[in-house]
């Protein structure tokens, strides 16, 4: 049974912090590229960052210098952590597992950056 739990969204004020994690099992985690969207209210889901199973990374350029992704093959979890947050980086969150034939989905979790 394949699982993402994403933790660690929660209310922030501009500029703060928060980590995103990601745990993951029932698939090969060391052989997937994992992502992290966003969403928000009639928006399309938003790819914010990528690493991929060579280490690679990429990023939107709107979370560039501010968010670095980063995953831990022994306990198959990847994070996000997020600098500098801005009331813009409101969304909800969620985890990807992209492989060569399968995708998987978390729940996603809420980030809301407000003072």
């Amino acid at each position: 049974q394949v699982q993402l739990v994403e933790s660690g969204g929660g209310l922030v004020q501009p500029g703060g912090s928060l980590r995103l994690s990601c745990a993951c099992s029932g698939f090969i985690f060391r052989t997937y590229a994992m992502n992290w969207y966003r969403q928000t209210p009639g928006k399309e889901r938003e790819l914010v960052a990528t690493i991929t199973s060579s280490w690679s990374t990429n990023y939107a350029d709107s979370v560039k210098a501010r968010f670095t992704i980063s995953r831990d093959n022994t306990k198959s979890t990847v994070s996000l952590q997020m600098n500098s947050l801005e009331p813009e980086d409101t969304a909800v969150y969620f985890c990807n597992a992209k492989g060569a034939y399968y995708t998987y989905w978390g729940q996603g979790t809420q980030v809301t950056v407000s003072s």
